[in-house]
């Protein structure tokens, strides 16, 4: 799936499946120390109580918010984003609901760490208008993963132990995508490293998974 600059709301998969994709391939990487750091002392990817995080630690952030029953908000900034600094100044929360992290996102706004907003309800994402003149507001530069299923799929495989019996790696994303995956199905398909060498912190796994609400209901 192409994301179009600037993005539209149309490129964004349901919220639902973008959340579960994110929070999948997030999980995987989850380890007993890194729960315990403050975010913004973190990178990569990872969940906590206030959503899933993205940090490339370098020019490249984003947040995904679950705020209620089929609403989720997406915001965050990349150098590529040319809405902070468009001349007349683009109000990025012209149009949002009364339900968004309004708090957060004004701080964000003052110090010049906003790229764009995107929020989910009704079963349709949306954003604020922008200009005709505007060439990009970063969306594509971090999110492709998660948007294009493919692009999950292959890098979940890549975590597969191959010589281990059990669902594919396409069933284990549809379960957790239906948010219904039984972690123990997972976690015994995973490879003991993960694709850095780095031994896999199984406990952690299944407590990002739980965090995420992508497991089954007991």
């Amino acid at each position: 799936m192409t994301i179009h600059r600037p993005g539209l709301p149309e490129d964004l998969p349901a919220g639902e499946a973008l959340w579960a994709r994110w929070a999948l391939l997030a999980s995987l990487g989850a380890t007993t120390k890194e729960e315990s750091r403050p975010s913004g002392y973190r990178t990569g990817r990872w969940i906590d109580d206030e959503g899933l995080h993205y940090d490339d630690a370098g020019c490249t952030w984003w947040t995904m918010s679950r705020m209620g029953e089929g609403r989720f908000v997406l915001y965050g900034e990349d150098e590529a984003s040319g809405v902070k600094w468009h001349e007349p100044p683009i109000d990025m929360l012209a149009g949002g609901p009364d339900w968004l992290p309004y708090d957060e996102l004004h701080d964000r706004l003052k110090g010049y760490e906003l790229g764009c907003v995107y929020w989910y309800e009704n079963g349709s994402w949306a954003r604020a208008p922008y200009p005709d003149d505007l060439g990009d507001d970063g969306l594509d530069c971090g999110m492709s993963d998660f948007v294009d299923r493919g692009r999950t799929l292959s890098e979940l495989s890549d975590h597969i132990d191959g010589t281990v019996d059990g669902p594919s790696a396409d069933t284990l994303l549809a379960e957790a995508e239906a948010h219904r995956l039984e972690p123990g199905l997972l976690l015994e398909r995973l490879r003991p490293t993960d694709p850095d060498g780095d031994p896999r912190d199984l406990p952690a796994v299944a407590r990002a998974l739980t965090l995420a609400g992508l497991t089954a209901p007991r």
